[in-house]
């Protein structure tokens, strides 16, 4: 028997159900073959990517490659997702190019390595769960916003000029095509725009062929056979991944990349439980575990900057290729760190020659195929709340930066909401005479109807609906009772009962009579909280149904002396008796 404190029993449950079980590993001894295929399949479409990753974030090609492999491998085994692919992205590269002008690769590592803390706490912490309520229209605009920072960090390796000093990608890109047009450099242009052409028609006509690959061989073939000017390569490739070491750490920088570190974390959640969540929609029987998926990132994000490379997060792209690929098991996405490696200590100097401009041509056609036209239709005619969302999150993505943009769409998305939710919250009045028994008289109807006013409450009576309710129960006309039918409110918060306290307390000092009907007892402890019920005598509070409150409303008229009782109807007539025989 455990004599194990109850907490520390719960800290180490949770801990272990962040680790691979048995279950994983079966999955990957089932399907070897397929998983094999697609890792492969996987490692040909990630290798161009992760070079212009790499390069794109001001680390090098060889950055993008360490990540690739070590965090691709440890994400994949210790993730959340069977089917995730990770790795450098786009998403990451755009908050990452500030933080290398700002504070130089090491700030780069640090930054990584504090984000993959950040990470495992948040798994440990489970937020993953959080996730699923982030609005379609930001993830639409945030991913529209990252498509057009990516194509405009790509200007200046297309034009074939040094990249220009700064951190706004609008401005940085201007400045490209001013120094082009100076000196244009048309072989980088003709090289990168055809890789894009390439990859895009070769995407529409034949999806399964890895044309990245094929078209980034071709422009590495042409240039070297022809010997082309103005196309910078790569530049040399180190045999095989450094050992790991932590030199980069600086802690006395420590508290000024806290906040970077923070909004790395933040993309890299958000952007692996998005990939993730697209891997089961594509899928039958999957499903992802968000909490893992969070502890699993977070180790590679911890482990990669050991290495050399930049933060990871899933990537949707290449998830789609692995599961589209064939990939039943995590196996796979393990396949296609290991292709990398392989890549890494056999062909870094193939790799090495492979012109910048045609992974700017790589990086341009997959921000184009990023943006998905037909999903932006729809939201923008869904509602017009939801186009200001999308347009709102693209918008700051480019202006200012992912995280901001991610906020800014949510707060904007739920202050939309609320004010949708609040709209549905009505009072309607009930006609007082319709739940009155017969033996009334049309004159009696008509003085009950004079001296009473009952009003059904339907909705939310909260913070952001209440006082609409205030201002119009105060402008009752004079009535000696009110009754207030509580049975359809769905829910009450702190504000809502206080403003119905004061709408009471109001009708109160004007001499009228407030009676409420179907209270719950959900909704009434949030009443007995402010004292709202407190306000209603006892009697009067807990009426079961409007009609009962009618009747109730109706004897307190006559218990005052604003009806007369009526008369009582004459006893029936003795039947007659039969006589005696």
């Amino acid at each position: 028997m455990s004599t194990a404190p109850g907490p520390a029993r719960s800290a180490l449950a949770a801990c272990r159900s962040l680790l691979p079980t048995r279950s994983d590993l079966a999955a990957m001894r089932a399907h070897p073959r397929q998983d094999l295929l697609a890792g492969l399949t996987v490692a040909i479409v990630a290798l161009p990517l992760a070079l212009g990753f790499g390069v794109s974030s001001g680390l090098g090609a060889e950055a993008g490659l360490a990540t690739a492999v070590v965090a691709g491998a440890l994400a994949a085994l210790f993730g959340g997702s069977n089917l995730q692919v990770s790795g450098p992205t786009g998403a990451m590269t755009v908050v990452l190019v500030p933080i290398t002008a700002a504070h130089g690769p090491s700030g780069v590592l640090t930054v990584g390595l504090l984000a993959g803390l950040f990470l495992v706490a948040l798994a440990l912490a489970r937020a993953g769960r959080w996730m699923r309520y982030v609005p379609a229209p930001v993830v639409e605009g945030f991913t529209l916003g990252i498509a057009c920072v990516i194509a405009l960090q790509q200007v200046p390796g297309a034009l074939g000029v040094p990249v220009p000093e700064g951190d706004r990608v609008a401005a940085v890109a201007w400045q490209a095509t001013v120094e082009f047009a100076r000196e244009p450099n048309w072989t980088a242009v003709a090289l990168a725009l055809s890789v894009a052409a390439v990859m895009l028609a070769g995407a529409r006509w034949r999806p399964t062929v890895p044309f990245s690959v094929v078209a980034v061989a071709a422009a590495t073939a042409v240039t070297e056979v022809l010997r082309l000017d103005g196309a910078e390569p790569i530049g040399d490739l180190p045999p095989g991944l450094p050992a790991p070491s932590l030199s980069f750490l600086d802690l006395s920088a420590l508290s000024s990349l806290l906040a970077p570190a923070v909004a790395v974390a933040a993309l890299a959640a958000l952007e692996s439980l998005l990939s993730a969540s697209v891997a089961d929609g594509m899928t039958v029987g999957q499903r992802h575990d968000p909490d893992r998926e969070l502890f699993g990132q977070g180790l590679a994000n911890i482990a990669s900057p050991l290495f050399g490379g930049v933060p990871a997060t899933g990537a949707i792209a290449r998830t789609a290729v692995n599961v589209r690929g064939g990939a039943r098991s995590r196996l796979a996405a393990l396949a296609h760190a290991g292709v990398l490696a392989v890549v890494v200590l056999a062909a870094a100097p193939l790799v090495s020659r492979i012109p910048l401009a045609a992974l700017a041509g790589v990086l341009l056609a997959t921000a184009v195929r990023m943006v998905e036209v037909g999903s932006l239709r729809a939201i923008t005619r869904a509602t017009r709340s939801d186009a200001a969302v999308l347009i709102l999150t693209a918008v700051t993505t480019l202006v200012l930066d992912l995280v901001y943009a991610v906020i800014a769409g949510l707060l904007v998305a739920g202050a939309l909401a609320l004010r949708a939710v609040a709209r549905q919250a009505r009072l309607d009045q009930v006609d007082v005479t319709g739940d009155l028994p017969g033996g009334h008289d049309e004159e009696e109807r008509a003085l009950l109807a004079e001296h009473i006013v009952a009003y059904r409450l339907d909705g939310p009576l909260f913070f952001a609906a209440a006082h609409r309710f205030l201002l119009e129960l105060s402008e009752v006309a004079d009535v000696r009772v009110v009754i207030l039918r509580m049975s359809r409110v769905t829910t009450v918060d702190a504000t809502g009962a206080l403003v119905l306290k004061d709408a009471i307390d109001r009708l109160h000092r004007r001499g009228i009579t407030v009676l409420l009907s179907g209270v719950r007892p959900e909704q009434r402890r949030a009443l007995e909280s402010v004292g709202a019920l407190d306000a209603v005598s006892p009697e009067d509070r807990d009426w079961p149904s409007t009609p009962e409150a009618i009747r109730g409303a109706r004897e307190h008229l006559y218990g005052a002396g604003v009806l007369s009782v009526p008369a009582a109807p004459p006893p029936p007539a003795a039947p007659a008796r039969e006589p005696a025989r």
